[in-house]
């Protein structure tokens, strides 16, 4: 079994407060001193792990899919570092403005502190493989937004990108007119949502099948081809950690091979 290992109180000085970081390692990491790992940033970090200091209700549980498919030889074993989300959750995970639900954008601060003082901290105190090929970042809903915008924004950094229910129409779409021609680099690209999922929102309803539909779309229409980008839409899918759970084997498998 792998060991989630939890920092209190790392500090953002991007941000100008701290977050509580998850990191796990996979087993046989103490063992193997001399193997590098590739490593996948997650957001909503007390969301990710079945693990007794996670989230009193569902999670992703994360490490105990990873685990499955190592032992059955599907994948590599991977680091996962996993970040909590707190109060602040909207703005901290929103790029641009949404003046429809009143909230003024912290990602991209949020996106330096990955950048700029987390993901250096790990490469330097873990066995890290360095390259966008062998660096993802995954979230769900807003933190899938934030990982297709850190996909967008640092393609020399972020390689693999796990988008579930991404809430793509967020500041009315700005995300379709920023991300504009195929990055010419290396790219691994999962989006997932219910092929009718959606939720009143506040203010404006959030449509996420015909949204991520329409995202697919774009990317595709951009050079993207299938072996880059990939589109499940699963009937009856909610925007529910259940349900990012349920879909997540299949999301890590096609993303992290």
């Amino acid at each position: 079994m792998g060991h989630v290992h939890i920092i209190r109180d790392f500090p953002s000085p991007q941000e100008g407060s701290t977050h509580t970081v998850r990191i796990y390692t996979p087993d046989g990491y103490d063992e193997h001193g001399a193997h590098r790992y590739p490593v996948l940033y997650m957001h909503d970090g007390q969301n990710v792990f079945a693990h007794p200091e996670s989230a009193l209700f569902d999670t992703w549980c994360a490490n105990r899919a990873l685990e499955a498919m190592v032992g059955e030889g599907r994948l590599e074993p991977w680091l996962i570092v996993a970040v909590d989300s707190g109060a602040g959750r909207h703005r901290d995970y929103s790029p641009w403005d949404e003046p429809r639900s009143r909230v003024q954008a912290r990602g991209p601060l949020y996106a330096r502190f990955l950048v700029e003082q987390l993901k250096p901290y790990v490469d330097r105190v873990y066995r890290t493989r360095q390259g966008a090929q062998w660096t993802g970042t995954m979230g769900s809903s807003l933190g899938g937004l934030m990982s297709l915008y850190l996909g967008w924004k640092y393609p020399e950094l972020f390689g693999r990108i796990g988008a579930l229910s991404p809430t793509v129409m967020w500041s009315q779409g700005q995300l379709f007119e920023e991300w504009k021609e195929h990055s010419r680099r290396w790219s691994r690209i999962y989006l997932d949502a219910g092929s009718t999922e959606h939720i009143p929102g506040d203010g404006f309803p959030l449509n996420y099948g015909e949204a991520t539909r329409d995202f697919h779309g774009h990317l595709k229409q951009l050079g993207y081809h299938d072996h880059e980008v990939i589109l499940v839409l699963e009937p009856g899918g909610q925007h529910h950690e259940r349900d990012w759970q349920r879909r997540l084997p299949f999301a890590l498998r096609w993303l992290l091979s």
